[in-house]
């Protein structure tokens, strides 16, 4: 992957979960109802949540987010034997105030000082993404907060990556795209973005089209590697 500063670029636009908010947060949050345990809930939530999008996407079976994400966690819940409503209703209520990582406020000044557009790119719904965003303090940096609820299918269809040139009037290699996801960054670069894929997990390469541009740690080194 590229080292150098990336040219051009007029906008950057952030995957939410994972990326901007960190998912093990809301598992992370409820530690004193379940235990040791939480960290095999919140692995096996994330996971079945995202297979949950692409077999719904696949099948042409659509539904928003916050559905996909309850359904995701009583399957985690029952995986791990947890009978419990009202935890249930509490984990919910907690992704609702996601935390998110420590670097991204700072980040997000900066980049919003230089002039750079900012938005948000998510399979999250319209109501999940304000809240998250409010929760965080961040709401203020974003010129646009765009939910593949205006398309109705989630990543990595083509349509929702549409989304951000259109709404930002730019070309698509005006666009930083940044994403945790190998996945998405990986569908972003083969949509036509500029992509940064911020590997927090240190995770190997997909073997998928097309490789990003560049691989960044945490989103405290994505201002450096933009040229001014």
């Amino acid at each position: 992957m590229q080292t150098k500063p990336l040219e051009g670029v007029r906008a950057c636009v952030f995957d939410a979960y994972g990326t901007l908010f960190d998912v093990s947060s809301v598992a992370r949050g409820a530690q004193d109802a379940l235990g040791d345990r939480w960290q095999a809930l919140s692995d096996l939530w994330r996971t079945k949540q995202l297979q949950y999008t692409w077999l719904r996407g696949l099948g042409g079976h659509h539904a928003d987010f916050w559905q996909v994400t309850g359904d995701a966690l009583d399957f985690a819940m029952s995986t791990l034997g947890i009978r419990d409503d009202g935890l249930r209703a509490r984990l919910m209520d907690l992704y609702l105030r996601i935390a998110a990582y420590p670097e991204v406020p700072a980040m997000l000044a900066e980049l919003q000082a230089r002039g750079i557009k900012l938005a948000i790119l998510s399979n999250g719904t319209p109501d999940m993404l304000a809240a998250a965003i409010n929760n965080s303090g961040i709401a203020e940096y974003f010129d646009a907060v765009l939910s593949v609820e205006e398309v109705g299918v989630f990543k990595p269809h083509p349509d929702v990556y549409g989304m951000a040139p259109t709404r930002l009037a730019l070309a698509n290699e005006q666009i930083c795209f940044l994403s945790s996801n190998g996945w998405d960054a990986f569908a972003a670069k083969a949509f036509g973005f500029q992509v940064l894929w911020c590997n927090r997990f240190g995770q190997a390469p997909e073997r998928i089209p097309s490789p990003p541009d560049g691989e960044i740690a945490d989103l405290s080194l994505l201002p450096a590697r933009l040229a001014r």
